[in-house]
């Protein structure tokens, strides 16, 4: 088994670059779905049911992309394909998702529903093979790096796409939230948001060259068969042959996964139904208690303005960690670098908790920035190093089952939490959310890092 060529960094950033695209989408989505819901008459109880739609399009599409990528071999490469038809379909869905009241005007929120839908079904289309990718095209040795930039990369994006609303109405676009319909500024925001994801992802479609069949099975050991191929790889070499892995079924991934899967299970289900809760119930938590600096309440509008703002906050502080998670981790390893993070989130959950100055709101979101960085980055490291290449895409998309099955588990309780538990108080589920996150803290404890 040979090692594989050392990639640049531009090569690495090229992986990953459409993913700013494709999280700039997830970010107007986190930000501004409870908002588009509510102005169509969602009522706050009601809003976890439509947030389903994330992981339930996650948990039966990822394993399939994964499964079906494995085994891909195209002129445009193994994930390629998959990553350009997802987005051309994410860029209808941003385009058609404001205009959900038109399109279905005597049933809006059905209409929005399905649009969110397949919104999220075209997103993890596109974003399944992103984490594959960095782990078919780099050596062990860059793995983490890949994955670093990835975040870098992906935190970026959620940056631009939560400050897009924003960035409207310094250009003139009116924020006036009208009953009935999206306001105009949300409108205009997945508007560019869509156009960018497209851009973006046709970057890496034109910058990267995956590595055709037969180098491919050198650089993992993996067996293979004349035949032929297309594309050529980074090196330049062209392709000969057809890869012959061993083609598992679903049932016998699962029954063969990594033991480390399962341990990450655990932190991933605390650290996921955290976030998930902060992306459902921030807006409806602070609405009517967050102040300005003169202490007067924010009204209605301007109030999901800030949310968008907020997070816009936490991604910055994660791309600032990014760029030092892997010599940290180089030193203390992955596990203590990805508990230390998640800490750091428990403490900023307490924060958003217990503040109520529309400024001071700002503070807690960097422990949550510091806490998605190690999110995002240090399991995906952890698990590259565990799972076999040949089944790398199908064992990426099963490990999205701990992204999804958290966030469908919030989500079919949260309404009954908040209502039945803390009497419709939106607030105590941000503080909820901080006992998670310290839970993934403590379970980290218990994961096995090759």
């Amino acid at each position: 088994m040979g090692r594989k060529p050392k990639l640049s960094f531009w090569q690495i950033w090229n992986l990953s670059f459409g993913f700013l695209g494709v999280q700039i989408g997830y970010s107007l989505q986190n930000s501004n779905t409870s908002s588009i819901f509510e102005s169509l008459g969602a009522d706050v109880s009601h809003l976890s049911y439509f947030w389903l739609a994330a992981p339930l399009a996650g948990m039966v599409i990822q394993p399939i992309v994964g499964m079906f990528s494995d085994g891909t071999w195209t002129r445009l490469g193994r994930r390629i394909p998959y990553i350009l038809g997802g987005a051309i379909i994410s860029t209808i869905a941003l385009l058609l998702m404001p205009n959900c009241p038109v399109l279905l005007a005597f049933a809006p929120l059905a209409m929005g529903a399905f649009l969110l839908l397949f919104m999220d079904l075209s997103f993890n289309v596109t974003m399944q093979p992103f984490r594959a990718l960095v782990a078919d095209m780099l050596d062990d040795s860059q793995k983490t790096e890949g994955y670093v930039v990835q975040t870098f990369l992906i935190n970026l994006g959620a940056v631009i796409g939560a400050f897009l609303p924003l960035v409207m109405t310094w250009l003139g676009v009116s924020d006036e939230a009208v009953p009935g319909q999206v306001s105009r500024h949300i409108a205009y925001s997945y508007y560019a948001g869509g156009i960018i994801l497209l851009v973006t992802v046709l970057v890496t479609v034109f910058k990267t060259k995956e590595y055709p069949p037969k180098e491919f099975a050198e650089y993992n050991g993996l067996p293979y068969a004349d035949g032929p191929s297309g594309g050529e790889s980074v090196s330049g070499r062209a392709p000969e042959t057809d890869v012959k892995p061993e083609r598992k079924s679903f049932v016998r991934l699962i029954r063969t996964m990594p033991s480390v899967m399962l341990r990450l299970g655990v932190t991933q289900f605390f650290s996921w139904a955290a976030l998930f809760m902060m992306w459902t119930y921030l807006k409806p938590a602070i609405t009517g208690v967050v102040t300005d600096a003169s202490g007067q309440i924010l009204p209605d509008g301007a109030t999901q303005t800030w949310v968008g703002v907020l997070n816009g906050i936490y991604p910055v502080p994660a791309c600032i960690a990014a760029i030092f998670l892997g010599r940290i981790a180089a030193r203390f390893g992955n596990r203590t670098v990805y508990a230390v993070c998640l800490l750091f989130g428990a403490l900023g959950f307490a924060g958003l908790y217990l503040l109520h100055n529309q400024y001071a709101l700002m503070i807690p979101m960097v422990g949550i920035g510091i806490a998605w960085a190690g999110i995002l980055a240090m399991p995906y490291s952890i698990l590259s190093r565990a799972a076999d290449a040949a089944n790398m895409g199908a064992y990426m998309g099963i490990f999205n089952f701990t992204i999804t099955i958290p966030q469908i588990f919030m989500g079919l309780t949260g309404g009954l939490i908040v209502t039945r538990c803390f009497g419709s108080d939106a607030s105590m589920m941000l503080l909820l959310a901080g006992v998670f996150m310290l839970l993934a803290a403590v379970s980290v404890a218990f994961v096995k890092e090759r």
